[in-house]
């Protein structure tokens, strides 16, 4: 990774009290505006019952849209680190956790609003004892109307990517699954392969001896990784359906739609080369190249969208440059 230049950090004074656990959120941002503030709030209003809020960190990317302009909270532990550049979610998060003594680390997306609940009863579930190789522990998402959004995922696989690019996964669901799942399958609690990345609450523990995220993934497919290395270790992903929490969806990452799906499309690659075999990964990136973009490059033209198709052909251009200046490792 290229050097840059170091981070300023702002501290705020912190509350103290004094809880069985211990729980620190870190939220990167990168010109998110006002839902990142609306999400800093939200936290400060969130129940705080059987453990103590250490610190929220909010690790800024670079923004340039004021997003951090009237961060300041008394209420809350709150320290800003600003960088001068974008490095990527999966650094960020890193950035954020480090140093942290806390108990569980809380990745959340800064266009997300808690509800009362939301970290008070996730904290209680992975306290009881019987939960302790619950690794990680999410929550159900949903929009403006109340309706579930994508809220877990299953890890993904050759057969299910194929799905996706070829719409089988919606005509033969049984036998292409889909990657997300569906808000019918997310109607109760249960241990899934992976909970969404807007709400990651992580043991500590898990995450220091996972080495944290692995920071190749720019962004995408960071989390799925994450819980599939946990996996292996032999801790659990938990949903609970019953603790909600307000996501946008979309977020920053709609300003940039071709770069968007050039790191989506690099991500993917790059988790293939590094869990599937060699032949499953070479397979997924012929897919990718050809299959993918034939798809939706079709679609574009179907549906008379210049700008679709122009964003197609930039993110897919970037790709190929990345693909022959450095490879997919």
């Amino acid at each position: 990774m290229a050097d840059i230049a170091s981070p300023r950090i702002f501290f705020f004074t912190p509350k103290s009290d004094c809880m069985t656990a211990t729980l620190d959120v870190i939220i990167v941002n990168w010109n998110a505006g006002q839902p990142l503030r609306e999400c800093v709030l939200s936290i400060g209003s969130a129940e705080e019952s059987g453990f103590d809020l250490t610190r929220v960190v909010v690790v800024d990317n670079g923004s340039t849209d004021g997003s951090l302009d009237a961060m300041h909270n008394p209420g809350l532990p709150l320290t800003v680190i600003h960088n001068p550049e974008n490095r990527g979610f999966a650094a960020a998060c890193n950035q954020g956790a480090k140093g942290s003594k806390a108990d569980y680390l809380l990745f959340l997306n800064p266009d997300t609003r808690l509800f009362r609940e939301t970290l008070s009863k996730p904290i209680h579930f992975m306290e009881q004892p019987e939960n302790a190789q619950v690794g990680i522990c999410g929550v159900r998402l949903v929009d403006d109307f109340g309706i579930t959004t994508i809220s877990c995922a299953r890890f993904p696989s050759v057969k299910i990517f194929f799905g996706k690019m070829t719409g089988l996964s919606r005509i033969l669901p049984r036998v292409f699954p889909s990657h997300v799942m569906s808000s019918g399958e997310c109607l109760h609690s249960s241990t899934v392969d992976q909970v969404i990345g807007a709400f990651f609450l992580v043991r500590k523990s898990l995450c220091n001896s996972l080495g944290g995220f692995d920071e190749r993934f720019f962004v995408y497919f960071e989390e799925v990784d994450f819980s599939l290395r946990a996996k292996r270790k032999g801790f659990s992903s938990y949903y609970l359906s019953d603790v909600l929490l307000y996501h946008k969806g979309g977020g920053s990452s709609e300003k940039a739609k071709a770069k968007r799906l050039f790191y989506s499309l690099r991500s993917r690659v790059q988790y293939g080369f590094k869990h599937f075999s060699l032949p499953e990964a070479l397979a997924l990136l012929m897919l990718t190249l050809t299959l993918e973009l034939m798809a939706r490059m079709s679609l574009a033209i179907f549906s008379l969208s210049m700008s679709r198709f122009n964003e197609t052909i930039r993110g897919y251009s970037q790709l190929i440059v990345y693909l022959l200046a450095k490879g997919w490792k």
